[in-house]
């Protein structure tokens, strides 16, 4: 599982380091595509490979699948780590997620996300107040977090 949060700068050619513990998570080679809210997301291959399975049971005659497909897989591509723990982020990639210098990398479970620094904190201001709400209409009233 893919958890916690870290801080790290990209640099001019679009190199970021990737913490070890996600760099084990992810394998050799991963997946690095276009996220939602503007950030990106990381998926190891066996990960990938269970998203696309799913997702090649959607409709390709609806409209809304075909958008979705098209920016999910026309932004995806396979990233390999340089011996720094680095990955290269492809610019239009860096430029959909208004990638500048700081970035957050976080773990979501399945998935690594990575943001902007500044999006991601005013993603967090935005949602804090709402995580009541949120969890009271994802959760059964008996669940216990």
């Amino acid at each position: 599982m893919l958890m916690g949060e870290f801080h790290h700068n990209i640099d001019d050619k679009g190199r970021l380091v990737i913490p070890t513990k996600y760099r084990v998570e992810l394998g050799e080679s991963f997946v690095i595509t276009r996220g939602l809210e503007k950030c990106l997301y990381a998926y190891s291959m066996t990960e990938w490979n269970k998203l696309v399975e799913k997702l090649s049971e959607l409709p390709f005659n609806k409209k809304d699948a075909r958008t979705f497909l098209r920016n999910l897989y026309s932004g995806a591509t396979v990233c390999e780590f340089d011996k720094n723990g680095r990955i290269n982020i492809t610019s239009p990639l860096v430029s959909y997620a208004g990638l500048t210098k700081e970035c957050v990398i976080i773990g979501v479970n399945n998935r690594l996300e990575i943001w902007d620094e500044s999006l991601f904190n005013k993603f967090l201001e935005e949602s804090t107040d709402a995580m009541e709400d949120i969890a009271e209409t994802l959760f059964d009233v008996s669940a216990s977090l």
